[in-house]
């Protein structure tokens, strides 16, 4: 069997250990691993001495806004800082495109966009809203790889779904399979606090922090934990911001509840200090909050008790940030950051928090793929698995610039910021679309995910 592709030399990262070995590519797939040198030739190789190779990433958490907000973001650029950050497959959430995914219609809209400009592998998340129960099956039939609400307000098309329509979602996944994503703070809290600080004359950047104090967040998820309980439902809570609130998710896994969590880049390398120095670039909900609940998380990242890390990233037009320079009531609430989200992993983790690499494969690729029932086709370097693979020089040190971002709007937190470690090449499906001084067009390459062709 002539080979497509063999990447040689590197240190192959796995969740069950790191290896020394070439890996042959033959029609997308990972066809085999064999010791350094063992391997015959092939139409191309590469050579990866010194590099870790690393499962492709799968980023359960991105916002890509096309159709109807294309001008914050949308797949072609998209993708393209997908394919740059070594992430190659994403779930992508049903808003803030406009119209939302929340039917079969706004799902065929967005999929005939997506088909076209893609340059990663994506699935697509359907929406949970106070008005559409009666879609959820369509949305079934469709694929969705999960269903998305907000206990509290998204401020953008997407309505809020109380607790009736939360348990009847739960109820929903219990019966017919699937997972609900669940943005969880209390909204009731949130705007009490917002009407009396901004009644105060409040528009500094702490007035944001100070609308949503951590009582919010742990409030929001006990009360959907308390749900999962009462209907046996799967559900997944999104960008934890709080320490305190990976501990109920954690605990309620260990009594027998199907919940699993994500947390976001940005709670881990920013705190509030930041944030206040930065502005409406770091603005996003939950906000970052203080150094010491920074460091508690990754204590709890380093245990064990995350289940993936997402980027969250939630680009807008820089327009819709620079307005709120100076009242950060008006800035749009997201943060472009999917670039930065392996070079946080390996700076902030492996070299400064001894993070073995085969916990960085988990919280990188595995934990999402098994969670999103793709683990084995993705999150994986095996053979059968398709060759997703991503080569990382983790001794690089560099510093993001506005340059280096492939978003269509050059706003990002982490302009400025040093990392060690940096991506050098992604293949998706075996193809390069990420090479070093080099950008192949893979506009199309990316394929669609569904949730039965994971089973």
């Amino acid at each position: 069997m002539k080979l497509d592709l063999i990447i040689r030399g590197g240190k192959v990262v796995t969740e069950q250990g790191v290896y020394n070995a070439d890996i042959a590519v033959k029609d997308g797939k990972i066809a085999g691993l064999a010791d350094w040198g063992l391997l015959d030739r092939a139409e191309e190789e590469i050579d990866a001495t010194g590099k870790l190779i690393l499962p492709g990433g799968v980023d359960p958490h991105v916002h890509l806004n096309e159709p109807g907000r294309g001008d914050w973001e949308g797949w072609e650029h998209g993708t393209r800082a997908a394919a740059a950050a070594g992430v190659t497959t994403i779930l992508e959430m049903p808003l803030n495109c406009t119209p939302p995914i929340i039917n079969t219609t706004n799902w065929e809209a967005k999929q005939e966009v997506a088909r076209k400009l893609a340059c990663v592998d994506y699935a697509l998340w359907g929406g949970l809203v106070d008005d559409n129960l009666k879609e959820l099956d369509g949305l079934s039939q469709k694929g969705v790889i999960g269903f998305k609400a907000f206990m509290s307000d998204s401020g953008v098309d997407f309505t809020t779904a109380h607790d009736g329509i939360l348990y009847q979602g739960l109820r929903y996944v219990a019966a017919h399979g699937g997972i609900l994503g669940v943005h969880a703070e209390n909204d009731m809290m949130a705007r009490q606090l917002t009407r009396e600080l901004k009644e105060a004359g409040r528009v500094d950047r702490m007035a944001w922090v100070e609308s949503h104090p951590p009582v919010q967040e742990l409030e929001g998820v006990n009360r959907l934990l308390y749900l999962v309980r009462h209907t046996g439902g799967k559900a997944h809570v999104v960008h934890v911001g709080l320490a305190e609130a990976i501990d109920l998710v954690y605990q309620a896994k260990a009594e027998g509840l199907a919940v699993t969590c994500e947390t976001c880049g940005h709670y881990l390398w920013f705190d509030q200090e930041d944030f206040v120095r930065i502005g409406p670039a770091a603005k996003c909900d939950p906000p970052i909050r203080t150094a010491e609940n920074r460091e508690a998380i990754w204590k709890r990242v380093l245990s064990g008790k995350v289940d993936c890390i997402a980027s969250d990233h939630s680009p807008s037009a820089a327009a819709l940030k620079a307005k709120g320079q100076d009242n950060i009531w008006e800035a749009w609430g997201g943060i472009s950051g999917i670039q930065a989200l392996l070079p946080i992993l390996l700076t902030e983790g492996v070299h400064r928090r001894n993070m073995p690499l085969t916990l960085l494969a988990r919280l990188w690729a595995g934990g999402a793929a098994r969670i999103f029932g793709l683990y084995g086709k993705k999150g994986v370097i095996a053979p059968g698995a398709d060759a997703d693979l991503v080569i990382a020089d983790p001794e690089k040190e560099w510093t993001m610039t506005e340059e280096d971002l492939k978003s269509r709007n050059k706003v990002s937190p982490y302009i400025g910021s040093t990392f060690k470690g940096a991506v050098e090449r992604t293949f998706v499906r075996g193809r390069m679309v990420c090479g070093p001084d080099q950008e192949p067009d893979a506009r199309g390459w990316g394929r669609l995910l569904r949730r039965e062709d994971t089973k």
